[in-house]
Order: C-alpha cells, then structure tokens, then sequence
C-alpha cells in the first residue's frame, strides 16, 4: 500500500474544499464524525483513520480495520431535499465507492445489495450510512492489502493495492458529485454492477429463514426477490446470503 494517510496528499486531489481530519487511530471514524458535529463542526467534512479499534458495519456487525492495511474513512453531508432515503443514499454511497476503485485500476467491482463491495467474489469493502441531526454520516471501509482475517468473517478479500489517500480522495469526489443527484442518476449503474441478479439467496424475515431468486432492485432500491413459493416480495433491509456464487 503506497503512502501513509495525509491530509495534505488528499486535499491536493480533491476537486471541491472541505475540512478533513487525519487520525492514526479511532474507534470509529462514524463515531468520530458524530464528537466532531457535537462539538461544532460544519458540514462537508471528511474524517480518515489510519485504525479503527472498533469499526461498524450494517447490522449491528464489526468491520476489521488493522492498522495501515486498509481505507477507513467517513465524509459527512448535510441533509437536504435531494438527501433521499437511506436505501438511496447507500445505494449512490456503492456506485461512487465501485467508480472510485475502477478508475485506479481493479477490475469492476460489483455490489451485494445493499452496501457491500465486491472483486472477484470477495468482499473488499462495506459502507455504514447513518443520520445524525441534520446530517447524513457516510462511512466507508476498504480491504487495501489486508491479508489475514479473523475467523468468523466470510469470503473477505482486498484489493491487493493501494495508494491511500488517492482513494481517499477519489471516493471523496465520486460522493460529493452524487450527493444531488436524483435516484434516476445512478439506479442503471447501481442495477448494473449488482452481484446478486439472478442467484439463489437466502434471508431472514419476521424472524425465519427463507429462500428465493433474487430478480434486481425496484425503482427504490428494494431487491425483488420471487419465493419458492412463486409469490414475489421486495426488501428493504436485512442481511443477504448468496446461497452459491
């Protein structure tokens, strides 16, 4: 992984001024974002973290995030009326992420819905979107060269590459040029690079397993799953299991 996390190296590539905080080390740099709002700070700001010692993820979940291995970052926005939904919003959070990626060189990443990022079926990178006041909190993980997980996180992977602070700041400005746009602007794409159009999966609802083909995602982001039973259903949250890649 080619340099170390440097404000001034990511504010040299970004297209649009905004305050960013460089940390060697945070719990969360979600949580980071949220101390830094209370305390005063305005909204577009951008928090990147060397390590997190207790990195979030969807669900409730854990995200590793040792030190110096991979992109740990969080950019904060202000709500508005083109904010849209959560679903929305983590759904233009994948595409800016996937563009990001590509235009440095991996293959195409493709999404598991909603906000998991994949290379060669494996997971490189989730984004955790919250809201906090009168702003939305975007985070951001990213496996660069991370080569050992702990045992109980399946089918990760990393990029094997990585320059730090040029993803940092590409992610940055592949973001703030979505932050606008209407659903439209990004569903093709979205629906484009989604991984589980057309596979077998399996998810939890009201409590119990089940299992169905997953047919694409409606015009808000809800995955259209058709049951064994042949009726049709859309989900707008849960966890996901691809049965077989």
């Amino acid at each position: 992984m080619r340099g170390k996390l440097s404000e001034r190296k990511i504010k040299k590539r970004l297209k649009e001024g905004l305050e960013i905080i460089c940390l060697d080390t945070t719990d969360s740099t979600n949580n980071e974002a949220k101390r830094e709002l209370e305390n005063g700070r305005s909204a577009p700001l951008l928090i990147a973290a060397r390590e997190q010692t207790a990195g979030r993820g969807r669900q409730g979940k854990s995200f590793y995030s040792p030190k110096d291995t991979g992109v740990y970052m969080t950019l904060c926005l202000p709500v508005n009326e083109n904010s849209g939904s959560f679903l929305s919003i983590t759904s233009a959070a994948a595409v800016a992420v996937c563009r990001a990626i590509e235009s440095l060189g991996s293959a195409r990443p493709r999404i598991k819905w909603v906000n998991d990022i994949y290379v060669e079926n494996r997971k490189v990178c989730g984004i955790l979107c919250e809201r906090f006041g009168d702003f939305v909190i975007i985070g951001i993980g990213i496996n660069l060269t991370t080569s050992v997980f702990p045992k109980d996180i399946k089918r990760a992977g990393a990029l094997g590459y990585g320059d730090t602070n040029a993803l940092v700041a590409e992610i940055t400005n592949q973001l703030l040029s979505l932050k606008d746009c209407s659903y439209p602007d990004f569903i093709e794409e979205y629906r484009s690079r989604l991984l589980l159009t057309g596979k077998r999966i399996t998810f939890i609802k009201n409590g119990g397993t089940l299992h169905g083909l997953a047919l694409g995602v409606d015009e808000s982001c809800g995955l259209m799953v058709r049951l064994e039973s042949g009726e049709e259903i859309t989900l707008t949250s849960g966890e996901i299991s691809i049965t077989e890649f």
